[in-house]
């Protein structure tokens, strides 16, 4: 079933272009007893009514391909006659024409629908001349086949709002009367199907507003087809099966549903790369693929197993595409995820370097300050006439320092004590000593 075969039906539900010939209708009210059937030329309807109409049926053909149009296939079986498609088969053939076919086809609806409240159930008849098309989709002025199919369409019918309104011959605003309301459709069909421009009797084209509430009684019992998930019940099902699987370690199982999601898009863009053709099969998400995408998301080998059982048992041979399992709030938030674990990353990347550059200037600050200190010594005016150099200093060292008047070697842990004061307007170097200190001045001991 393609989007443009859709498209094609539905571009033709306009004033200038609709070939509807008959619509029946069955209203029923919430104890399912029928309250009014009617059938109507089409063409010959008010023009209120014509648009209006028109409008129920265009919505059997809107929404998605997955979500809210679904393709339901019958049971192939050359042994047993599926009355469900021998009576649409025989509706279509009646042209609406056949009262006891279309009860029989009301009563189908109402006993299989279940719904609580007041339904219309509206049924229309067309015969679509399918023009031949080139490749290049030019139109070629000839007859291709006789499309002819059945639309249906079955409408919740609810009482209005209450309210005020204005009545103009009494020239007063009162409450108005509630009305029986029709609204668009919640479900329809057309049967047959329409497919690569031709009819397909062994498929129908379900329609369902809520892609969450498909109404698959619908499918199986008054239809006779094998009911089917839209996409969105079959991605809920499938994040169920893989959060489920971790039991009570939630943040885990959203994790590895994210993993899940990336790998699982990433092929995705894989296969369309390597198939560019725009018309070609969707791919379906097999067991194997199953499989291969939960060791590649890193789930343990004993939840992997367990999954893909789950797997099997929930869609059985009606594989979901792989394009439908995708959550696209998902990978937004596992972007934005991976996003913040690298700036994370950065960050203590940064805070290791700027510990790192504190130590070092630490470091260097001290190194500085031992610095100032003896430049503050070797730099000051004589403190008195010059004493002899030490006689243990070597020749080259000597030289070295012969040109200062005041050194001084002290042990490391006394450099922070060491300061300069003004005493008597003399510049002097405080060097404080403790008790158990010993002080040597040019090899002399104890002139301190």
């Amino acid at each position: 079933m393609r989007k443009k075969d859709i498209l094609e039906l539905k571009k033709r539900l306009k004033k200038d272009y609709c070939t509807f010939t008959k619509m029946c209708g069955c209203y029923v009210n919430g104890e399912k007893h029928i309250i009014l059937k009617f059938r109507e030329t089409f063409l010959n309807l008010d023009e209120d009514e014509y648009f209006k109409y028109l409008e129920i049926a265009k919505k059997v053909l809107s929404g998605t391909i997955g979500n809210n149009i679904l393709e339901l296939n019958f049971p192939i079986n050359d042994d047993l006659i599926n009355e469900r498609q021998i009576s649409l088969m025989q509706l279509k053939n009646s042209q609406l024409k056949d009262d006891a076919l279309l009860d029989d086809f009301y009563d189908s609806i109402i006993n299989s629908y279940d719904y609580t409240g007041n339904f219309l159930i509206l049924i229309f008849h067309d015969a679509y001349d399918v023009i031949t098309k080139t490749t290049d989709n030019a139109k070629i002025d000839e007859s291709e086949e006789v499309y002819e199919y059945v639309l249906c369409a079955i409408c919740p019918v609810s009482l209005s709002e209450p309210g005020l309104r204005y009545f103009e011959e009494e020239n007063k605003i009162k409450a108005r009367i509630r009305d029986w309301v029709v609204e668009s459709p919640t479900n329809g069909f057309v049967f047959p199907a329409f497919i690569q421009r031709s009819s397909d009797v062994n498929s129908i084209m379900y329609y369902t507003k809520n892609a969450k509430d498909t109404h698959p009684e619908l499918m199986e019992n008054a239809l006779g087809c094998y009911s089917k998930q839209t996409a969105a019940i079959q991605k809920e099902t499938f994040q169920s099966l893989i959060k489920d699987s971790f039991s009570t370690d939630e943040r885990k199982a959203d994790k590895i549903f994210m993993e899940v999601q990336e790998n699982l898009n990433t092929m995705i863009d894989e296969y369309n790369s390597t198939y560019e053709d725009t018309d070609c099969e969707p791919i379906t998400l097999t067991n194997k693929d199953i499989q291969n995408l939960l060791i590649e998301s890193g789930v343990p080998e004993e939840i992997t197993t367990k999954i893909e059982k789950s797997y099997v048992e929930s869609f059985g041979d009606d594989l979901p595409l792989a394009e439908s399992l995708i959550d696209a709030k998902t990978l937004k938030a596992n972007e934005q995820r991976k996003r913040e674990e690298h700036l994370q990353k950065q960050v203590e990347i940064l805070q290791t370097r700027l510990e790192k550059v504190k130590q070092e200037a630490a470091v260097d600050n001290e190194t500085q300050e031992s610095k100032d200190v003896d430049d503050d010594v070797i730099l000051e005016e004589p403190l008195g006439s010059n004493l002899e150099e030490t006689q243990d200093t070597n020749s080259e060292d000597n030289k070295a320092t012969s040109n200062y008047d005041v050194i001084l070697q002290v042990k490391p842990e006394k450099i922070h004590q060491i300061k300069s004061q003004i005493i008597d307007g003399q510049k002097c170097i405080i060097i404080p000593i403790n008790e158990n200190e010993q002080t040597t001045v040019n090899g002399l001991d104890d002139l301190i």
